[in-house]
């Protein structure tokens, strides 16, 4: 299934915050990202509409299967090739901002490649 890499980087944005907090409101998201409120408000909204997230009658924004499971794709992804950009010398902010770059756009296929080959020379 192939999405927009917006929504890709909300996913993977709630993922994190999920992972480091607990508890995940549009608040933190929208302050994770550094984008307005209202932004990040219609963000979720399509979110939910496709069944990538759910949100709580408290606020929370929990994902659904479908949705941790990009959620998941996009960080595995974007720390493996952050690692591999800064194993080949970049600096960790050029290799973060690379890594983002690339990890929505690289097919599935090249990046279980890439980290065989990673995987099998570290």
């Amino acid at each position: 299934m192939r999405i927009q890499e917006s929504a890709e980087n909300y996913l993977e944005a709630i993922f994190i915050l999920q992972n480091r907090k607990g508890h995940v409101r549009s608040v933190d998201v929208a302050t994770e990202l550094g984008y307005s409120k209202p932004s990040v408000s219609r963000a979720m909204k399509l979110l939910r509409e496709n069944a990538y997230i759910t949100v709580t009658p408290d606020g929370a924004i929990l994902l659904t299967a479908t949705g941790q499971e990009i959620a998941e794709q996009m960080y595995e992804r974007h720390t493996l090739l952050t690692k591999f950009l800064m194993d080949l010398g970049l600096d960790e902010a050029a290799a973060k901002e690379d890594a983002c770059r690339i990890e929505h756009v690289i097919s599935g296929e090249t990046f279980e490649k890439l980290k065989t080959f990673i995987i099998a020379n570290t």
